[in-house]
């Protein structure tokens, strides 16, 4: 066995937004001395949340640390869309429609999502922040309608329902007059990302797992049969250890080369005032995601979520350097301006509070890495951009296997094959780019 040494480590542009419209966080628990632990998580998002109180279920009495590089709730979990989504939502094609079997990957998904329900409730997280509110798919042009269409078909044939929304009925949820038609699904739960997150480093404190932030891992070195995990400050040696930092997994040298490392964009609004809410109308709380998964996500949350504030999110860039580049966040922030301004032309010009980037990690045949990839090391990484779902579910699986358990979960993980190879640079940055921004001009109305 050979060290895993970390070449890059965490490095966000822009506040966390979801955690910034929060209260302000109790001071950090730095690692600063040398300890022992049976089971090691590193990385504190949903991937890692999932897997900490996986290891508790199924070994109580163990010592289990959490090594988180920077805040809870402050990297990708803090920066996403807030969206826990259960149907099939395979983000390379048209109409979100997966090309696999899609009826047992639903399975899972609900899964996933009675696991954050049952710990929601364990730890006493607000309902607000975990609300099965449901989504919508919406569409602006007659493509976009055709997708929304075709995707309804798709899950009819799986037995599932959805609804379809003419312009007056988005108009009169989203308050705005831009969308031609949307696609309800009942399933999806609307996340306060951040808040759950929080929510369940607290229940895992309760609970005796010690969870310590600012603590990157530099290396993890193997010593007499466990694993020594290095920080700044100080180490962790166990047994086992878990890697829930999905693309950083290519940061310490595992499937170099096969990992697209992805930024999103996302703006948010300042707290909209009384006249702002009655000009916009509407519902206080909804999501849509564009039918053509190219398009732009907007989010309206209320005052349990965080504020009257809306979210939009769009833009995509690969950097394989793990690392927007902060010319990545300005282009971003002036066409999700417009974006806005194109939804809500009532509050054309109205200045965003807060502006960031969102990392995420895709593979170019949409397989997550969940495995054991060094004697002792599992992984629970590369979530092909459906975070806090397949975050969720690998960080259970990754448990499962650290415990010697198998089921439908690590089975079908178990079953999924290696990344593919990229291409070489500089083509890849180069190529991919291209095409990214194609299809971002391509659904540029979406």
């Amino acid at each position: 066995m050979t060290d895993l040494t970390a070449r890059h480590l965490p490095l966000h542009r822009g506040p966390a937004g979801w955690s910034a419209i929060l209260p302000g966080q109790a001071p950090a628990q730095v690692l600063e001395d040398s300890t022992t632990a049976d089971v090691v998580v590193i990385g504190a998002g949903f991937a890692g949340m999932a897997a900490a109180r996986r290891v508790w279920q199924l070994e109580p009495k163990a010592n289990i640390v959490v090594l988180e590089a920077g805040r809870v709730a402050e990297g990708a979990s803090g920066r996403n869309s807030g969206f826990m989504i259960d149907l099939p939502h395979e983000l390379t094609s048209e109409d979100y429609a997966g090309a696999g079997d899609d009826r047992a990957m639903i399975a899972l998904n609900r899964q996933a999502q009675a696991f954050a329900r049952a710990a929601v409730e364990d730890y006493g997280i607000s309902p607000d922040y975990f609300d099965q509110a449901g989504k919508v798919n919406g569409a602006v042009s007659d493509a976009a309608h055709a997708h929304n269409e075709s995707y309804a078909k798709h899950l009819a044939g799986l037995g599932e329902t959805s609804e379809a929304l003419d312009a007056q009925a988005m108009r009169e949820m989203t308050g705005s007059p831009h969308y031609q038609s949307g696609l309800y699904t009942p399933g999806t739960v609307m996340l306060q990302p951040a808040g759950f997150i929080r929510g369940m480093a607290r229940g895992l404190r309760r609970d005796g797992v010690e969870i310590y932030e600012q603590s990157p891992v530099q290396r993890i070195t193997p010593q007499a049969g466990d694993w020594t995990c290095v920080t700044p400050k100080g180490k962790v040696t166990a047994a086992r250890v878990i890697l829930t930092v999905n693309g950083h997994l290519e940061s310490f040298g595992v499937e170099r080369g096969r990992l697209m490392q992805v930024f999103l964009f996302a703006t948010m609004t300042p707290e909209l005032t009384e006249e702002h809410v009655k000009v916009l109308g509407g519902v206080p709380r909804w999501g849509v995601t564009p039918s053509d998964p190219m398009g732009t996500t907007v989010r309206r949350i209320d005052t349990g979520q965080g504020g009257n504030r809306i979210i939009t999110r769009t833009c995509a860039v690969l950097r394989p350097g793990m690392t927007a580049r902060a010319s990545d966040v300005t282009r971003a922030a002036r066409v999700m301006q417009n974006k806005f301004d194109a939804r809500f032309p009532q509050f054309k010009g109205m200045r965003m509070e807060h502006t960031w980037a969102g990392h995420l990690c895709l593979s170019l045949n949409g397989v997550s890495v969940m495995r054991e990839v060094a004697d002792g090391v599992f992984s629970a990484c590369v979530q092909n951009g459906l975070g806090t779902t397949r975050g969720t579910l690998t960080g259970i699986g990754a448990a499962e296997l650290a415990c010697g358990q198998s089921t439908d979960i690590t089975a079908h993980f178990g079953a999924e094959a290696a990344p593919k190879r990229l291409p070489p640079q500089p083509f890849r940055e180069w190529g991919a780019n291209t095409v990214l921004r194609w299809k971002e001009w391509q659904a540029r109305e979406e």
